[in-house]
């Protein structure tokens, strides 16, 4: 098994931070990993993207042209990164963000309402792993229990109440996720 993943969205989103936990969680289950950030110098409000791979082999190269699974959470990343996405691959996009749906037919196209249903639930600081649980419906790389193990070991001890907030926005992120 191995996965190339690229997210991205507008800094702010939560891109770079679900990524992160993405790899400390495939790191958890022993998997070979990287995740490589960019992100513009405005961060809040500007670009930001993060490419994770996680494989049961070893890697040989972290950076990366094509993509087997791209989650883009506004227009310009769409934009961007649609045309990486190898032929059988997976879109998945956040309704909320995307003014021009993605147009390939050669690959998985899947959307999901993460911004509006975080909003009607009031987990908008859990959007992130919403949008996180529709990938891992699709792609169950890594257990949502180790996503939750690696949220724990990476928010400071003072923020571990939203423990259950993050894991109830990863359930329902599985449920909202539909094929576009």
């Amino acid at each position: 098994m191995k996965e190339e993943i690229i997210i991205a969205g507008f800094g702010g989103q939560g891109v770079l931070s679900m990524g992160k936990i993405l790899a400390y969680a495939g790191l958890m289950e022993g998997k070979e990993v990287t995740w490589m950030p960019a992100y513009g110098p405005e961060q809040r409000g500007g670009t930001a993207n993060v490419t994770v791979i996680i494989s049961d082999e070893k890697i040989s190269s972290p950076i990366l042209s094509r993509f087997d699974t791209a989650i883009l959470l506004n227009q310009p990343s769409l934009d961007k990164f649609q045309p990486k996405v190898k032929a059988g691959g997976t879109i998945i996009y956040d309704s909320f963000g995307i003014i021009e749906k993605p147009t390939r037919e050669d690959v998985n196209n899947f959307c999901l309402d993460a911004m509006n249903t975080a909003a009607e639930m009031k987990l908008m600081k859990t959007f992130n792993m919403m949008v996180l649980g529709g990938f891992l419906k699709l792609h169950p790389i890594v257990s949502v229990k180790s996503v939750m193990k690696a949220l724990k070991k990476s928010l400071p001890e003072r923020h571990w109440d939203l423990l259950p907030m993050n894991e109830q926005a990863i359930l329902k992120g599985m449920e909202i996720i539909h094929e576009q």
